[in-house]
């Protein structure tokens, strides 16, 4: 027995050894680099894309389009996704309303410094400081997501800029517990472990999955989708920063923080989002003083993609429904 013993601990070794060979092997073919940017805008900027350099060092990536003397509306896009998303809505709305979408910091095509540390308040002040570079005057502020906490900030620390606020199966509801479930890449996001080992790796399939439960629509999250949302986010430096937002909760924030709004405010919310739950929009609509809900049986994380044109219509109603803004100033 005893002579047997290192034989096989000999064996066991060798399968181990072969295990982590294997797995090292795996990910190392699984690595992925950054893929420049001046790649990235001859695929992904278009004839309406405009660059400005911000405070901070930032390159913000943004586009004005739309009827140039119309009210202005500014659109904020959710976590790991880019201004693409509204061009559904930019599309239908452009003939009446002036609209302004940008990249965040750490997406599409922005660049960001390597010191750079992503807060919803930043984010909130940033749409603020491209409004007045852009000379909007007042304006109304959309956001999906987490570009809806950036909405809600931002009405909440500009409100002498912000007419008028759209929530958009938005993040920010306060909960006591961070929520547990959701797609994979999610979950994943939310553990350090996991953060390191996705950092640099191919996260298509785990995209894909994740896209599939926002967009509910199997048939929306092509290729060419997947292929955007996971180049874009291997800009240089992009991957850093998504990941110290995926991991960060917001703090300090209550049912009282939406009881201080004094905007008129649209919820829009899908009632089968998986990632957002619709009681939140419930919530959100509920507290805000005078807010007013709007719920799409059926519908997932994206009802500007999902259901433009269904979508825009009741966002025009509420648009209109503002009347005209003050005179912009010379």
């Amino acid at each position: 027995m005893n002579v047997a013993m290192p034989a096989v601990l000999r064996i066991l070794l060798i399968v181990v050894a072969v295990i982590l060979v294997a797995l090292v092997a795996g990910y190392v073919a699984l690595l992925r680099a950054d893929i420049p940017y001046a790649k990235l805008e001859a695929k992904y900027a278009n004839g309406a894309s405009r660059f400005m350099n911000m405070p901070g060092g930032l390159r913000v990536h943004y586009r004005d389009q739309g009827n140039p003397t119309g009210p202005a509306v500014v659109m904020v896009h959710g976590f790991s996704a880019s201004l693409q998303a509204w061009e559904p809505w930019v599309a239908i709305l452009g003939k009446d309303y002036r609209i302004v979408t940008l990249d965040l910091p750490g997406h599409g095509l922005t660049r960001a410094p390597a010191d750079y540390r992503p807060t919803i308040d930043g984010y909130a002040d940033l749409v603020d400081q491209l409004a007045h570079r852009l000379n909007l005057g007042s304006y109304v502020v959309v956001g999906n997501s987490m570009g809806g906490a950036v909405a809600w900030d931002d009405a909440l620390r500009h409100e002498q800029d912000v007419r008028g606020l759209v929530l958009v199966d938005a993040a920010g509801w306060p909960r006591e517990q961070p929520q547990g479930d959701g797609p994979l890449i999610f979950r994943i996001l939310r553990s350090p472990i996991g953060q390191r080992l996705i950092r640099n790796i191919d996260v298509r399939s785990l995209a894909a999955s994740g896209l599939r439960s926002a967009y509910l629509n199997r048939a929306l999250v092509t290729p060419a989708l997947v292929d955007r949302y996971v180049e874009l986010s291997r800009a240089p430096g992009h991957r850093r920063i998504l990941l110290a937002i995926g991991s960060g909760r917001p703090t300090g924030i209550t049912a009282e923080t939406f009881r201080r709004l004094r905007v008129p405010t649209l919820v829009m919310h899908g009632m089968q989002d998986e990632l957002i739950p619709y009681a939140d929009g419930q919530a959100f609509a509920a507290t805000i003083p005078e807010a007013r809900l709007v719920s799409y049986p059926g519908v997932g994380h994206v009802p500007m993609e999902q259901i433009p044109e269904r979508s825009a219509v009741d966002l025009k109603a509420f648009l209109d429904g503002l009347g005209a803004p003050p005179a912009r100033a010379p």
